[in-house]
């Protein structure tokens, strides 16, 4: 899932928040846990004219040991975990390190797609229609998993959709080869070391065989891509073959992610959210995800709706945060619980936008009214970093550079802003990249 699904930790705070958000999803083919910053790792002297360890040709330090002798010693690691000492020999028959996994866990985009071509291909015409088209295959189940779990089907069959367009793109590694990888010489061993215990777990209780479990490079699974600690904790047999299948029956891999929904907060019967418009003077500060109101107080701020548009009912009691995703001057929304809890599935809040889009255009709706402004195309990575790190010369802390648009870079934006007398929406983007430069 990311957790996917987890939340692709989408992507990239996953270390910072709850284990909730290890769901990882694949909209575009990366997981919020591919999207983790990439910093090379040096090692310092333990004492003067010690030797550092030997790096690649890119700073990354090199494994002091052969993979086989790491074998050795996590197999011994499984076997303490419980697993069979014939699984495991069966499951690492034959495995060496992937180099396209390092490859994949290494690289940084340096270019971010904007948000309003991101929901262009989240909620394509022929997304829409195969969505429609399996709303009315899967209706008993769906029935079935609503009555059970609370999640509505709309949502279930959009996370489906842009996790792995309905079940066609779920990855063709070896789970087991990707997180050995991974734990032997990645970013983030000890968690890849988790995830390859989760996964022989897995493979121990029969649910699928080690030369059938495929995913992503890094070890997301199935049709709504859970990695293997959260298919321990919300995979359900709901076809009631004795099997937790999320490869290859729907009706698991649909009840599962409903399931994580349902643990995740989702609120039974009501809206992701709705598009909102923002009063000429509005104190754009408080489109932050931390700051919530109740949806009559945000009216009484002057916030309005859509001319035709009407309040979904009994939503003004309900709390809901103010969501900017390209600023002040691209559209506004009003997100509420069941928000949130996509977001713990892939804590993006473009993707979250992308599920709650799509699973409202299966019935005709989910338009947006406002205007994206064109004309302001996202920071690349590299001017995020220069972002940052003239934020923080300039004594507004944004932390340590990492070209990730966090809590601390938006409070650090927001404070130059209002220095600047500019509305204060926490935006990274050239406008204030190019003013600080100036100074």
């Amino acid at each position: 899932m990311s957790l996917r699904r987890p939340q692709r930790w989408q992507m990239r705070q996953l270390l910072a928040t709850s284990s909730l958000f290890l769901l990882v999803a694949c909209a575009e083919q990366n997981t919020a846990a591919d999207a983790l910053p990439v910093a090379p790792q040096k090692t310092s002297p333990v004492a003067p004219l010690t030797t550092a360890a030997p790096t690649d040709a890119d700073g990354f330090v090199l494994p002091s040991q052969t993979f086989d002798q790491w074998e050795a010693g996590f197999r011994q690691q499984a076997l303490q975990a419980g697993i069979n000492p014939a699984l495991f020999d069966r499951a690492f028959a034959g495995i060496t390190p992937d180099p396209s996994v390092i490859k994949a866990d290494r690289s940084q985009p340096e270019f971010t797609r904007p948000v309003w071509e991101y929901l262009d291909g989240a909620i394509s015409p022929v997304r829409v229609r195969k969505g429609q088209a399996l709303l009315n295959q899967y209706a008993d189940v769906l029935t079935q998993i609503e009555q059970r779990y609370g999640v509505d089907r709309q949502a279930l069959v959009a996370v489906w959709g842009m996790e792995s367009s309905f079940g066609q793109f779920q990855g063709d590694k070896s789970v087991i080869r990707s997180l050995a990888t991974l734990a032997y010489e990645g970013r983030r061993q000890g968690f890849a070391q988790d995830q390859l215990i989760a996964a022989l777990q897995i493979l121990q209780n029969g649910d699928i065989q080690p030369e059938l479990m495929l995913g992503s490079w890094s070890g997301a699974m199935g049709q709504t891509q859970f990695i293997p600690t959260t298919y321990n904790t919300h995979a359900v047999d709901f076809d009631g073959d004795g099997r937790r299948d999320i490869w290859n029956s729907a009706a698991d891999a649909l009840a599962s992610t409903a399931h994580y929904l349902q643990s995740s907060g989702w609120q039974r019967g009501q809206p992701w959210g709705f598009e909102v418009q923002l009063s000429a003077g509005f104190d754009y500060a408080q489109a932050d995800g931390a700051l919530r109101k109740p949806v009559g107080e945000w009216l009484r701020m002057g916030v309005t709706l859509p001319a035709g548009t009407r309040l979904p009912a009994n939503a003004e009691q309900l709390s809901a945060a103010l969501l900017l995703p390209a600023g002040y001057r691209g559209p506004a929304f009003l997100v509420l619980d069941n928000f949130r809890a996509i977001l713990k599935y892939n804590n993006s809040s473009s993707y979250a936008l992308g599920v709650s889009l799509l699973s409202q255009r299966f019935n005709g709706a989910g338009y947006i009214y406002g205007q994206w402004p064109k004309d302001d195309l996202p920071l690349s990575r590299t001017e995020r970093l220069e972002l940052q790190t003239l934020l923080t010369a300039k004594n507004y802390d944004a932390g340590t550079p990492d070209g990730i648009i966090g809590a601390n870079t938006r409070k650090a934006i927001r404070s130059a802003q209002q220095a600047l007398g500019w509305p204060a929406d926490g935006y990274p983007n050239h406008k204030l990249l190019e003013s600080l430069r100036a100074h």
